[in-house]
């Protein structure tokens, strides 16, 4: 992941921008006082932070297309990578089920499922077609897995219930995971990052991979910025028509919340790469790269460290309490504060991020 000169500033900054984007959504300094934009959609809907996941999923799309055309041209045989994309999957994966045990490590109550895993699958799946098919192969499975996705989840009765039900812990997603899905789910009877949900955010990785095919092509670089950002408006327009009869819906990642996000992700990476890369307005993209070197590294260091301030006491109370309390003692608002924490929580990630980028250690999983 070291950043040279053939790279892409705009989709290095991108990324570790979305990881900073992460982990301010994730770490409040309370939960009880955030603001709307700052959460998840409580079901149907779309707010700021639901963007966030698909653009992460989005931009391993595009890094799939860059790292693995780069080994096709170089005569990498195929069996090698595919054994380094199963290794590189797996412990990915492993990850995700150890940030869900710590700091107990119940395994009794164990949750299989998360966003690290639901990462370490799309891309194993989005790499494995990437090697194996062209851009019209991808776009057209892409297509089909929507398709079916809206049909089983409108038209198919869940057995248990005996109708069509789209609520939450009722709906024909959740009945799968309750059957296939080990472990525990996240909501109880379900899990927003379960089985059957995962399908569609593989469509947002294949829709990466077709950016990805957009800005490999040897077309002039104004028109690849505009073909991404053109490809994107559309798509964003069909996922809002397509909710009027399949709601955009995050937790399901239903197949309109694929097309929205996905399109204005397209739309994000073509402004980017238009303004960073083409125009040469660089400035501010380092906090991001530095990030982005090790994403994935820094994501999993925030869930560690979240547990040093929400978990350790000082005087009775833990460390974002105090925060808190310095920060309202100065007149400001609990949401106002609560976000501060947050921005606070992000610099203070930023601090092994840079160290570990300034040492040219990037950390692969």
């Amino acid at each position: 992941m070291k950043p040279t000169s053939t790279r892409l500033i705009s989709l290095d900054a991108l990324r570790g921008f979305t990881i900073a984007a992460m982990i301010l959504v994730n770490y409040p300094g309370t939960w009880d006082h955030v603001y709307p934009s700052l959460l998840h959609a409580s079901w149907n809907g779309l707010t700021m932070t639901d963007f966030i996941y698909p653009f992460f999923l989005f931009i391993v799309g595009v890094s799939i297309a860059f790292a693995y055309t780069k080994r096709l041209e170089g005569g990498f045989p195929k069996p090698e990578m595919y054994k380094k994309i199963l290794i590189r999957s797996l412990k990915i994966f492993i990850v995700g089920v150890f940030l869900n045990l710590i700091p107990h490590f119940d395994f009794s109550d164990m949750r299989i499922a998360g966003v690290l895993q639901r990462i370490a699958v799309v891309f194993l799946a989005c790499a494995f077609l990437f090697l194996n098919s062209d851009w019209k192969k991808q776009a057209f499975l892409a297509s089909g897995i929507l398709l079916v996705y809206w049909l089983a989840l409108t038209l198919i009765p869940t057995p248990d219930e005996g109708v069509v039900m789209f609520e939450p812990g009722r709906n024909l997603a959740a009945w799968i995971d309750r059957i296939l899905l080990p472990g525990k789910m996240w909501e109880g009877s379900w899990d927003p990052e379960g089985l059957f949900s995962t399908l569609p955010a593989i469509v947002t990785g294949i829709l990466g991979m077709l950016a990805g095919h957009i800005l490999l092509s040897n077309k002039n670089q104004h028109l690849k910025a505009n073909y991404l950002m053109a490809l994107g408006v559309p798509l964003v327009l069909l996922g809002l028509l397509w909710a009027q009869v399949f709601p955009i819906n995050k937790h399901l990642w239903t197949s309109s919340f694929t097309l929205v996000t996905g399109g204005a992700a397209f739309i994000a990476l073509g402004a980017c790469y238009f303004l960073v890369d083409i125009l040469g307005k660089q400035r501010g993209t380092s906090v991001g790269i530095i990030f982005g070197a090790n994403a994935i590294t820094v994501y999993v260091l925030a869930d560690v460290l979240s547990l040093l301030f929400y978990g350790l006491e000082m005087g009775g109370q833990s460390l974002n309490v105090h925060f808190l309390n310095a920060f309202t003692g100065m007149g400001l608002s609990l949401k106002f504060a609560s976000m501060l924490y947050a921005l606070l929580f992000v610099a203070i990630n930023f601090i092994p991020a840079y160290l570990l980028y300034r040492r040219k250690i990037f950390i692969k999983l």
